[in-house]
């Protein structure tokens, strides 16, 4: 009978002791995501700063301007990874348009607010680089333990699901084309 509350006893240590595990580590994935999250604020904060500087030296490239401004609002209002990875990645592509018009506009390209402004959305790409990395690494950590022998009994029997990976489209993984 003591051997029996003995190995029950063990047995319920182990299952409090790998479902803590299996919180925290879901915990480390909310928190990288909110962290993607202050990154992608500042950026969205940026946007419209960097758009008015280059509004009066390239007012006849509202094309460009405007797919920036709906990149970014379909971003802001993203939900979920999967969506929330589509949008951030046009809303990139959008913005290499606007460095791009950089080139073809000296004005531009010397004026001190736009190049501050492009200094800090390059930090902050960085950043978002970064924390989209560091994300990825705790979602695989969770979905890892939740996939392995024992611990998926325990994740399964208390509802603990995987997460999604912050992915990149297709297009995004292709490699720009350089020309001269």
């Amino acid at each position: 009978m003591t051997t029996v509350l003995i190995i029950l006893g063990v047995l319920i240590l182990y299952v409090v002791f790998v479902y803590n595990g299996l919180i925290a580590r879901r915990n480390q994935c909310r928190e990288a995501w909110a962290t993607i999250d202050t990154q992608l604020k500042r950026r969205y904060d940026l946007i419209p700063n960097l758009l008015e500087s280059v509004k009066g030296a390239a007012k006849h490239e509202k094309e460009t301007l405007n797919a920036v401004i709906a990149a970014r609002n379909a971003a802001m209002t993203a939900t979920g990874a999967a969506e929330r990875g589509v949008a951030e990645n046009a809303l990139s592509g959008a913005l290499k348009n606007i460095f791009a018009l950089a080139e073809s506009y000296p004005n531009l390209k010397a004026n001190e607010n736009f190049l501050e402004l492009q200094r800090e959305l390059t930090d902050t790409e960085n950043k978002i680089q970064a924390t989209r990395q560091f994300y990825n690494t705790v979602v695989m950590g969770l979905n890892t333990a939740i996939e392995q022998f024992p611990t998926n009994l325990i994740a399964n029997m208390f509802g603990i699901k995987s997460e999604k990976l912050f992915e990149i489209d297709d297009a995004e993984r292709r490699a720009p084309k350089v020309q001269f």
